[in-house]
């Protein structure tokens, strides 16, 4: 009984993560379209990465130098598990150049959420 009572509050409250790692110059659109979904907030931290790209060889001062980090932008939202796959395609299609370096996408369950100022929890803490 128990268990059965928690995999159905789990379902009414489910939450995803959505992470992303893309490209610095796209974070503007992307937030642009994440906006309209009724994504109210997001967190964005400048990384250094590679992956296949494996970096890129810079010309400085007359000088060659290899750059095996390039710097990146990781942006993670938390959002109503109905909504992910909408915020993941929208991710994905502002995000998208067609180049080599254009980051991916995470989606992660979330067990709670508590918004610390009023106590609320889970999807209502988002």
């Amino acid at each position: 009984m128990k268990s059965r009572i928690r995999r159905e509050k789990e379902q009414d409250g489910a939450m995803k993560l959505v992470m992303a790692v893309i490209k610095p110059f796209k974070l503007d659109e992307v937030r642009e379209a994440l906006t309209p979904l009724g994504v109210q907030g997001l967190t964005v931290t400048e990384v250094k990465g590679f992956g296949r790209q494996k970096g890129q060889t810079e010309i400085y001062r007359g000088a060659e130098y290899h750059v095996s980090f390039l710097p990146k932008v990781k942006i993670e939202v938390a959002v109503p598990a109905e909504l992910a796959d909408a915020v993941v395609e929208a991710i994905a299609t502002t995000a998208r150049t067609g180049k080599i370096g254009d980051g991916k996408i995470f989606v992660l369950d979330v067990e709670r959420a508590l918004r610390i100022r009023t106590g609320e929890s889970d999807n209502s803490a988002l």
